[in-house]
């Protein structure tokens, strides 16, 4: 099987080459490089559309790269497809693309309102692909996942796990959030799926794992791969939020941003995927974040 990569240089690429290399054997890889000529990587069977602008919780990204690496590019690689041989296409937008803040679960059906770029190039993406006839033969999957996190993840869980590791109380006891996880693992277990069962229709998916964790709860299980007892503490509220806006201020690490992302509850629910899965995911939430952090 030929398969057709873009972003192959990315946390989730590195893990998808290493993945299909070690569960598809004779398999061979073109590596899309943005500004290269798509028409000349179209004898493959499979395209995983993966490249893009990753969400900048530091705001220091031009709004307009979102729309050239999200959007643009996207479109780009829909429409090469579109007019190839190749079979199959998948590509990742993000529940970010629907709502930065979610009341309840997070389903399919939700009406699209993201409220930053990042999310609203990530929509546009998905219109664009959605308004195209698609060819008879041909299938294609736009997944939205939530946190990915897996070897060489990069962002919060780093924070929280530094924090844990040198033996600092967790002040953030007081807040009994639930949040959705996705275990790069099963993010993988998904993809293939996808790309071997061509009962499973066309469309938008969700892809988490089965279970939200709160982040106690997820400080908890880096104790227990550190092995060692992490104190958590009940600081009220209020001053939390005056520690992070002092933060905002100095660019220190618990800005209002990164303080909502940990505490803000965000579940996601995965059971439109789960319906066409031939097997449970591999891992389960506790145990892919525990592996996660083995990596750390």
């Amino acid at each position: 099987m030929k398969f057709l990569i873009t972003g192959s240089s990315g946390f989730v690429g590195k893990n998808l080459l290493s993945f299909l290399s070690n569960n598809y054997g004779q398999c061979s890889f073109d590596e899309y490089i943005r500004g290269s000529d798509i028409n000349s990587f179209l004898d493959n069977d499979v395209v995983v559309h993966l490249a893009g602008k990753a969400h900048d919780i530091v705001d220091s990204v031009n709004s307009a790269d979102y729309y050239r690496d999200n959007t643009e590019l996207t479109k780009t690689v829909f429409d090469a497809f579109l007019k190839s041989d190749i079979k199959v296409f998948i590509t990742l937008s993000s529940v970010k693309a629907v709502a930065d803040k979610v009341e309840g679960v997070l389903t399919e059906e939700f009406n699209p309102n993201p409220s930053t770029h990042y999310g609203k190039s990530k929509l546009l993406a998905e219109q664009y692909i959605l308004s195209k006839e698609l060819p008879r033969g041909k299938r294609f999957y736009i997944l939205r996942p939530c946190m990915i996190h897996g070897p060489g993840n990069k962002g919060n869980l780093n924070l929280l796990y530094q924090v844990a590791s040198i033996g600092c109380p967790w002040p953030l006891g007081v807040y009994s959030n639930q949040r959705s996880y996705c275990s790069v693992n099963n993010l993988m277990f998904v993809i293939k799926e996808l790309i071997d069962n061509e009962n499973i229709p066309s469309g938008i998916y969700n892809v988490s794992d089965d279970e939200p964790l709160s982040t106690n709860e997820v400080i908890s299980i880096i104790g227990k791969q550190l092995n060692k007892r992490i104190r958590i503490w009940n600081v009220p509220k209020k001053i939390i939020v005056f520690l992070a806006k002092l933060c905002d201020v100095f660019n220190f690490a618990l800005t209002t941003e990164r303080l909502h992302k940990i505490t803000d509850s965000y579940i996601v629910s995965n059971k439109k995927i789960q319906g066409y899965m031939s097997n449970p995911f591999p891992v389960t939430a506790r145990e892919g974040l525990f592996d996660t952090f083995e990596t750390f």
